[in-house]
């Protein structure tokens, strides 16, 4: 059983087809314009449109500077996108990360996008990431990541 602590997701309905959505979370270069948390910088590889096992390299910085390699885990065209994130080093790969995933489904008026935070495959780091003040910052990324979507494809 996934202990709910594992997870947080926040959703809307995005005015815009599932198809543009899509592109925009399968370009790496494009994450920073609509990332909710002001960390994503840019990718650090030139990356474009991913599929199901790619990996990107992403400039961060959150207080510091720092690298994330992020493999694409979860892949359906213009329906589900994920990728597991870690910094790019010994420790990153020793502890795992989260996953990011984005499911969208077409529904009156647009596209109902969904964001999750998925920490259940985590390491050492799980216990730190289970703390509330964590998954309220992280559920008020999402909103803002799923707002600025909107904005950026809805005009």
């Amino acid at each position: 059983m996934t202990d709910p602590r594992d997870t947080e997701s926040a959703e809307r309905v995005i005015p815009a087809p599932a198809g543009e959505i899509f592109a925009l979370l399968a370009d790496p270069g494009r994450h920073h314009e609509i990332d909710g948390s002001g960390s994503v910088q840019l990718p650090k590889d030139g990356a474009q449109r991913v599929k199901r096992g790619d990996q990107f390299a992403m400039l961060m910085k959150r207080g510091v500077p720092y690298s994330t390699t992020n493999t694409v885990v979860e892949f359906e065209d213009e329906r589900l996108i994920a990728w597991k994130t870690c910094s790019n080093n010994a420790i990153g790969r020793i502890l795992g990360g989260p996953i990011w995933r984005y499911e969208l489904e077409p529904v009156d008026g647009g596209t109902r996008v969904r964001e999750t935070w998925d920490i259940s495959e985590a390491r050492a780091e799980k216990p730190l990431l289970r703390l509330g003040l964590v998954h309220r910052d992280v559920h008020k990324s999402m909103e803002r990541t799923l707002e600025n979507i909107e904005k950026l494809l809805a005009g």
